[in-house]
């Protein structure tokens, strides 16, 4: 039998509220609650802070406080990330960052969804599908990146777009919903 926190990684029904997944998420909160509150020249102890959250994260990560997450430990990023001011991962599944990743302010990436039918819904079960995003992507602010979204290598997507379906590499993508506008050579 599945722990509900193997469900939610495997992208199965689970419930949040399962005293394991609220464990988690309230370390993540102190971590985040603590990473918050440090001041631009504490750069040592935010990058300690930073590891102890991630599940992986690369070298010279920048990310700007405020920052929220769901469980933290989720998140696998690779070198030179960056984010700035007021992002947001819910982390409920797994979440790949690609090397050199700049994200705007205010960029929210999210594997958590709800199921559509409402006699679902209401038994309070959730459903969670990974994000992966490529090498050398620019994600401009206040975007919005769905559950199950892959976004390849070398794309840039514009601000303020709701990216509900996979975008591949090398392009220029904008809009609600996002659409690749220009392939790049």
């Amino acid at each position: 039998m599945k722990t509900e926190k193997q469900k939610m990684l495997s992208g199965e029904l689970y419930l949040a509220s399962d005293p394991e997944l609220t464990t988690e998420h309230q370390r993540a909160d102190e971590l985040t609650r603590l990473y918050n509150a440090t001041l631009a020249t504490e750069l040592e102890h935010r990058q300690k802070l930073i590891q102890e959250l991630f599940g992986q994260i690369g070298l010279n990560a920048v990310i700007t406080p405020p920052f929220y997450c769901d469980y933290g430990s989720n998140i696998y990023a690779g070198d030179n990330l960056y984010m700035n001011f007021g992002c947001v991962i819910l982390d409920c599944n797994t979440v790949h960052l690609g090397d050199n990743l700049l994200c705007a302010p205010y960029v929210q990436i999210y594997t958590a969804h709800h199921p559509i039918d409402p006699t679902i819904r209401l038994t309070g079960k959730e459903l969670a599908t990974p994000v992966k995003i490529g090498n050398n992507v620019w994600i401009g602010g206040g975007a919005i990146i769905c559950p199950g979204v892959t976004i390849g290598d070398n794309t840039s997507i514009g601000a303020g777009s709701v990216v509900t379906k996979d975008i591949p590499g090398n392009v220029v993508a904008v809009g609600n919903p996002c659409r690749v506008i220009r392939e790049l050579s």
